[in-house]
C-alpha cells in the first residue's frame, strides 16, 4: 500500500508530512520518558523483521492481485504504540530513499495509513480492549486478526482520501474506494493470520514482553534472547530466500488504480513531482529490490528474457532484501538510542 507520488498534490503531501512530523515528536517525546535499554534492541530487530516481511508479496485467490505484511500492528503490540510508530516510520523511509518504493511525496501519507491508524487507532481502540488484562492464546488470535482488518480498512480508506483530495490523479472516489476496500479486507485477513502466529510464537516464548508492552512497563527483567536470535533468524531467511518466493501479480493498491484507470502506473506529473522523482532515482541505489539495471533497447529476445518467473531465484534480491533490513535495524536502533541518551541528560 506504498503510495506513488503521481497519487498526491504538493498541498496534500504536505500536509501529511506536517502531520506525520506532529506524530513523529510526539512519539519521540513519549518514547524519550518511557523507554528502557531493553526495548531499544528489539526496535531494530524488529524493524528488520517487518522491512523483510514486507518483500514477500501473496497472492490474493481469484484476484489477480496480491499483499503484503503492514506490520504496524505487530510492531505496536510488541512495542507500544509510539515506538512502533518510530519504528514502522524508519521502515518506510529506508524503502522510499533506497530502494524507491514509495514517492518521497507520499511518503507522509504512507507513514500515517501505515502507522497511524494500527498503532494508534486499531491497537488501542480494539486490540487492548479484545486482549484485555488476562490474555490468552484465543484472545490474542482474534484480537489480531480484527485489529489488523480494520487497521487496515481504515489506511485503504486514508489512501483512497489522500487521492480524492488530492485531484491530480482522475481517478473517481466511486470506482476507487469499491476496488480498494474489498481486495484490502482479503489482505487485512492474511495480515492478521501473519501478525497472530508471530505474537502467539512470542506468547510462548516470552510472554512477559506482550504483558509488559501493554502497560508500557519496562523490559529490563525480560529474558528475551530466544525470541531476538528467532527474529534474526527469520529476518536472514526471509530476506536472503524467502522474498524469492514473493506473488508477482500487483499489490491491492496498483490493483485497484489498474483496474479503475485502465494502465499499471500513473504519469507522473512534471514540476515538483519530477524533481523528486530525479533525486530519488539517484539515491535509491537498489530501486525495486534489486542492482540497477542498464537499459538496454527492447527486443524479441529480451522481452522473453523480462518475463516473470516463480520463484523468482536472484541473488540481487537477496542483497537488497539482507541491506535493507541491515539498514532498517541501524536506523530503527539509532533512534530509540538516541532518545535514550537524551533522556538520561
Amino acid at each position: 500500500m506504498h503510495m506513488a507520488d503521481a497519487l498526491i498534490s504538493p498541498a496534500v503531501g504536505g500536509a501529511m508530512w506536517a502531520a506525520t512530523a506532529g506524530l513523529a515528536a510526539y512519539a519521540a517525546k513519549k518514547v524519550q520518558h518511557d523507554i528502557d535499554e531493553r526495548k531499544v534492541p528489539l526496535m531494530g530487530v524488529l524493524g528488520a523483521f517487518v522491512f523483510a516481511a514486507q518483500m514477500i508479496n501473496f497472492t490474493i485467490p481469484a484476484t489477480g492481485s496480491s499483499g503484503h505484511l503492514g506490520g504496524g500492528l505487530l510492531l505496536a503490540i510488541l512495542l507500544g504504540p509510539q515506538a512502533a510508530f518510530l519504528t514502522i516510520s524508519s521502515i518506510l523511509t529506508i524503502q522510499a530513499l533506497f530502494f524507491a518504493d514509495g514517492g518521497l511525496l507520499a511518503l507522509g501519507c504512507n507513514i500515517f495509513n501505515m502507522g497511524f491508524f494500527p498503532a494508534f487507532i486499531a491497537y488501542p481502540f480494539i486490540y487492548k480492549p479484545l486482549v484485555g488484562d488476562n490474555p490468552s492464546q484465543g484472545r490474542l488470535f482474534f484480537a489480531a486478526v480484527l485489529s489488523a482488518v480494520i487497521g487496515l480498512q481504515i489506511g485503504a480508506f486514508g489512501v483512497v482520501l489522500e487521492t480524492f483530495l488530492s485531484g491530480i490523479s482522475e481517478l473517481p472516489f466511486g470506482a476507487f474506494v469499491l476496488l480498494m476496500q474489498p481486495i484490502h479486507l482479503a489482505i487485512g485477513f492474511v495480515e492478521g493470520l501473519i501478525t497472530a502466529t508471530v505474537i502467539l510464537f512470542i506468547w510462548k516464548e516470552a510472554p512477559e514482553i506482550l504483558k509488559k508492552s501493554t502497560k508500557s512497563s519496562s523490559f529490563a527483567a525480560i529474558s528475551y534472547k530466544r525470541v531476538v536470535t528467532a527474529l534474526v533468524i527469520a529476518t536472514v531467511l526471509t530476506a536472503g530466500g524467502l522474498s524469492w518466493f514473493a506473488s508477482s501479480n500487483p499489490d491491492g493498491l496498483e490493483w485497484s488504480i489498474a483496474n479503475v484507470a485502465g494502465e499499471d502506473e500513473l504519469k507522473t506529473p512534471e514540476g515538483i513531482h519530477g524533481v523528486l522523482a530525479e533525486i530519488q532515482e539517484k539515491i535509491a541505489f537498489l530501486p525495486d529490490y534489486n542492482f540497477k539495471q542498464t537499459e538496454q533497447p527492447a527486443t524479441a529476445e529480451t522481452n522473453e528474457k523480462a518475463a516473470p518467473s516463480w520463484p523468482s531465484v536472484d541473488t540481487g534480491t537477496s542483497a537488497a532484501g539482507i541491506v535493507g533490513s541491515f539498514l532498517t535495524l541501524v536506523l530503527a536502533y539509532t533512534i530509540g538510542k538516541g532518545l535514550q541518551h537524551f533522556a538520561k541528560q
